[in-house]
C-alpha cells in the first residue's frame, strides 16, 4: 500500500517537533518537515504530498501565499492552517484560497491529530470517487447467477472450489454470459469480500489512457495531469481486480502488468516510488486465449500468470433448460421495475426462445425480454411482442438441424400448415378473425403462421362488386 505524505510547514523548531510527535501515530504516512515557505513550496513543485500544515506568519514566504500557490498548482492538495493570531478576515481569506481548516495555537496535540485524518481521508475519497465514476459500471445486472442445467451446476462447483484459494483465475465464455457476474461471485464467497471488487474494462478505454487508468500517475506526467491520480489498481487494495476483455490490452501494457502480477508492485506513470500491492486478479476474455499466443497477439507468459485456475462459461444454447427460468426471472425483475403486473410465459414464445440460438446468449435474452415488457400491452408475453426477425430466425435454426424422419415430419406439418390456413382463408373470404376462431388459436399465431407460409389475406377476399 503506498504510504501518505504530510508536509508541516512552520518558522519555529519547537512547534515542528510538536506537530511531528501529535501526527506519529498516522498509520502509513511519513511525516517531512520544513522550516522555509520558499523551500516549502520547492519542494511542492518536485515532490508528492497529501497534506500541507502551515502556520500562517512566517518570514519571507507566508503561509497565506504557500496557500495560494499550492491551490493554483494542485486544486487537489489538502491545506491545514494553524496560527496564534486568528481573525475573521484572515479565517475567510484562508478558506477562500483553498485551505480545508484552520487551527488556533495554542492547539492540543489531539484536535490537530483528528484534523489531518480527516482531511486525509477526505483527500483518499475525493480521489476515489474521480477516478471511480469514470469507470461507471455496466447496466448488465441482476442479483445472481441464474441456471439448473448440468453445465451451469459445474459452474456453480469450480466457483465454490477456487473462491476461497487466494490464486488468479481466468474466466472464458461468449460475450454475455455473464463473466462478470462470475468474477463478482468468486469475491464474494472469498476472504477478500469486505474489500473493493474493482472492474477494469480493458476493451472500453482508449489505448493512450489505458496505462494511466490503470496503474495511476503523478502529477505532471503528461499534459493535462495537474495531480496525482490513484488508479485503479491502487484503488482495489486487499480486495478483488477485475480485468475484463483482457486480450484487447496492447502488448507493451502486457508486458507492464505481466511484470506487476509476478512482483506485486508496480509504479504510477511519471513515478519513481514502488507501490506494494495486494489484490487478487480475476480476467475475462471471449477469446481464445491459446490461440491469441500462437498469433502473437498475447504474451505466453502472461496467458500462464493469469491462467492458474480458470471458470468456463457455457453459451445459453447449451444450457437450454435455463432459458425458462432466466425469463421468468427477467420478467419478474423487469415487472416490478415498469410497474407492470406479473407477466407469464405464452408456450409459443418458450418454443420459439428454444429453437432461437441467442448470438448475445444471457444478456440478448435479458434485452428482448426487457423489451417486451416495455413495449406489450398484453397481460402475457406472447409473440406480438417477440421480434419478427428472432421469430424467423428460431424457425430456420429449428429446421436446419432436422434430418431423415424428423425433416420429413416437418415438410409434411408445413405443408398440412398452408393447406389448412388457405382452406380457413377462403371460407372466412380473407377475415383473419374469423379464420382465427375457426382454428382456435390467437389471431397473433395465426397472422404469424401466414406469414410464414408467404400468404396474404388480401388475395381471398372477395371484391365488391360495383354499383350499377
Amino acid at each position: 500500500m503506498v504510504r501518505r505524505r504530510v508536509l508541516i510547514v512552520d518558522d519555529e523548531q519547537g512547534m515542528l517537533e510538536v506537530c511531528q510527535e501529535a501526527l506519529s501515530r498516522l498509520k502509513e504516512t511519513d511525516i517531512h518537515l520544513e522550516s522555509s515557505g520558499s523551500r516549502a513550496a520547492e519542494r511542492l513543485t518536485s515532490e508528492p504530498f497529501d497534506l500541507v500544515i502551515t502556520d500562517l506568519r512566517m518570514p519571507g514566504l507566508g503561509g497565506m501565499d504557500l496557500i495560494r500557490r499550492i491551490h493554483e498548482r494542485d486544486p487537489g492538495m489538502a491545506a491545514l492552517v494553524i496560527t496564534a493570531f486568528p481573525t475573521v478576515e484572515t479565517a475567510v481569506e484562508c478558506m477562500k484560497l483553498g485551505a480545508a481548516d484552520y487551527i488556533v495555537k495554542p492547539f492540543l496535540p489531539d484536535a490537530l491529530l483528528a484534523a489531518a485524518e480527516r482531511l486525509l481521508e477526505g483527500k483518499r475519497l475525493r480521489e476515489e470517487n474521480l477516478v471511480l465514476r469514470r469507470h461507471v459500471e455496466r447496466s448488465y445486472r441482476f442479483d445472481e447467477i441464474i441456471g439448473t442445467s448440468a453445465p451451469m451446476r459445474q459452474v456453480f462447483d469450480m466457483i465454490g472450489r477456487v473462491a476461497d484459494v487466494n490464486v488468479d483465475v481466468l474466466v472464458t465464455g461468449e460475450t454475455g454470459t455473464g463473466k462478470e457476474l462470475v468474477a463478482r461471485s468468486i469475491h464474494k464467497k472469498s476472504r477478500r469480500v469486505d474489500a473493493r471488487f474493482v472492474p477494469f474494462d480493458c476493451g472500453a478505454i482508449p489505448e493512450h489512457l489505458l496505462e494511466s487508468e490503470l496503474f495511476g500517475h503523478e502529477r505532471g506526467a503528461f499534459t493535462g495531469a495537474v495531480s496525482r491520480n490513484p488508479g485503479l489498481l491502487e484503488l482495489a487494495e486487499g480486495g478483488t481486480f477485475f480485468l475484463d476483455e483482457i486480450a484487447e490490452l496492447p502488448l507493451p501494457l502486457q508486458a507492464k502488468l505481466l511484470r506487476t502480477l509476478q512482483e506485486r508492485r508496480f509504479r504510477r506513470v511519471g513515478g519513481r516510488e514502488e507501490i506494494e500491492l495486494n489484490v487478487r486478479i480475476i480476467a475475462a476474455t471471449n477469446r481464445d486465449l491459446a490461440s491469441e499466443v500462437r498469433e502473437k497477439r498475447f504474451r505466453e507468459d502472461l496467458y500462464y500468470r493469469i491462467n492458474v485456475t480458470s471458470v468456463h462459461l457455457p453459451p445459453l444454447r447449451e444450457r437450454g433448460e435455463d432459458i425458462a427460468v432466466l425469463t421468468e426471472y427477467f420478467l419478474r425483475s423487469y415487472g416490478r421495475e415498469f410497474e407492470r403486473p406479473a407477466m407469464k410465459i405464452d408456450p409459443e414464445v418458450l418454443e420459439v426462445f428454444t429453437r432461437y440460438p441467442w448470438p448475445g446468449n444471457v444478456r440478448e435474452l435479458q434485452n428482448v425480454v426487457k423489451r417486451a415488457i416495455a413495449l406489450s400491452r398484453a397481460p402475457d408475453l406472447t409473440l406480438e411482442a417477440v421480434p419478427e426477425e428472432l421469430v424467423a430466425r428460431a424457425e430456420v435454426s429449428s429446421a436446419t438441424i432436422l434430418d431423415g424422419f424428423a425433416h420429413l415430419r416437418a415438410l409434411r406439418v408445413a405443408a398440412f400448415e398452408k393447406e389448412y390456413l388457405i382452406t380457413l382463408l377462403m371460407k372466412c373470404r380473407g377475415e383473419v378473425s374469423c379464420a382465427a376462431r375457426e382454428a382456435k388459436i390467437p389471431r397473433a399465431t395465426f397472422y404469424r403462421l401466414m406469414r410464414k407460409h408467404n400468404l396474404d389475406a388480401d388475395s381471398f377476399r372477395t371484391p365488391t362488386p360495383p354499383t350499377p
